[in-house]
């Protein structure tokens, strides 16, 4: 049977996809009145809230290897005080001799004690005080590896033997360990919130498409392509991922300030190092846009994947 030209012309143009709302009738839908957009809101702000968490830390961490990378601390391990003072100054001495020592700073022994007092007590109080080493702080012209501390190490064994030299990037390795495997949590995240965004697009699209099973099947007698009918969906989807995203940026970028707040009154000078730049900024912003990216991009194989099996 041959179709209506006149009939044929309409619905092509109906299913134009940029033809205004009778291309959008197809799938009737409030804005942010259904439960897709206000699903993808919470998806856009938890990646919002895990992206700016491991931006955060990779910062943390890139700032931290940067300030101790050229760090190392002297420890002078003697009981007797006279004799710890004495191997500490001619430590300073030896030091300030190589070329490789581009800054010394001998901790005095009373900000030593402050530093301690909370966990060692004080003579003030009355207990027993432990005898502290004598901290020597060594900045060196390049990175503190391997071959910088054992000419550290040979310069101080005549003068000063109870002295130890260790990188002060050593005694936080630890702590990056734990900063990488938090890193990883916050990419594992991003990835599981993008791929269930992808999912509840994916099931949003099926619910339209057998809702609608009986007008697709008449517009496909009257002329529709799959891809016509497809944009439609995809356009569909795009007005509700593009609204979602906004409000959750929204609600992430107030989580993020609000967290950043808190941070902040640590007064942690690591701490500090994790702040956010422009870049990482410009990447939070664009997640919004991924979202709308993934959901055209599920909406559509989804789509074209059904009317492939329903015809």
């Amino acid at each position: 049977m041959k179709r209506p030209p006149v009939l044929a012309r309409a619905v092509a143009r109906s299913l134009v996809p940029f033809g205004g709302s009778r291309a959008a009738q197809l799938v009737p839908q409030a804005r942010l009145a259904g439960p897709m957009p206000w699903v993808i809101a919470i998806m856009v702000a938890l990646t919002t809230v895990a992206a700016a968490g491991g931006l955060a830390l990779s910062n943390l961490a890139q700032s931290a290897r940067g300030e101790l990378s050229g760090a190392a601390t002297v420890q002078v391990v003697e009981p007797l005080k006279a004799e710890r003072d004495r191997q500490a100054r001619a430590a300073e001495t030896a030091l300030a001799a190589l070329p490789e020592v581009a800054s010394i700073r001998l901790v005095p022994e009373g900000e030593l004690d402050s530093l301690l007092e909370p966990w060692l007590g004080s003579e003030a109080d009355g207990t027993v005080a432990v005898p502290v080493p004598a901290l020597i702080d060594v900045e060196l012209h390049g990175p503190a590896d391997g071959a910088r501390l054992a000419k550290l190490r040979t310069a101080l064994s005549g003068v000063a033997p109870a002295a130890r030299v260790d990188a002060q990037s050593t005694w936080l390795r630890p702590v990056f360990s734990a900063i990488r495997s938090l890193q990883y949590l916050a990419i594992a995240l991003v990835v599981l919130l993008a791929l269930t965004s992808a999912a509840a697009v994916l099931l949003a699209a099926r619910s339209a498409l057998g809702s609608n099973r009986g007008t697709i099947e008449i517009v496909h007698l009257l002329g529709g392509t799959d891809a016509q009918i497809a944009r439609i969906f995809q356009r569909s989807i795009a007005f509700d991922a593009a609204a979602g995203g906004a409000v959750g940026l929204a609600l992430g970028m107030g989580a993020i300030f609000v967290l950043g707040g808190q941070f902040a009154a640590l007064g942690s000078g690591m701490v500090a190092g994790g702040g956010l730049g422009p870049v990482d900024w410009f990447l939070i912003a664009a997640i919004p846009l991924a979202g709308v990216a993934i959901a055209m991009l599920t909406a559509r194989l989804t789509v074209l994947g059904a009317l492939r099996k329903m015809l």
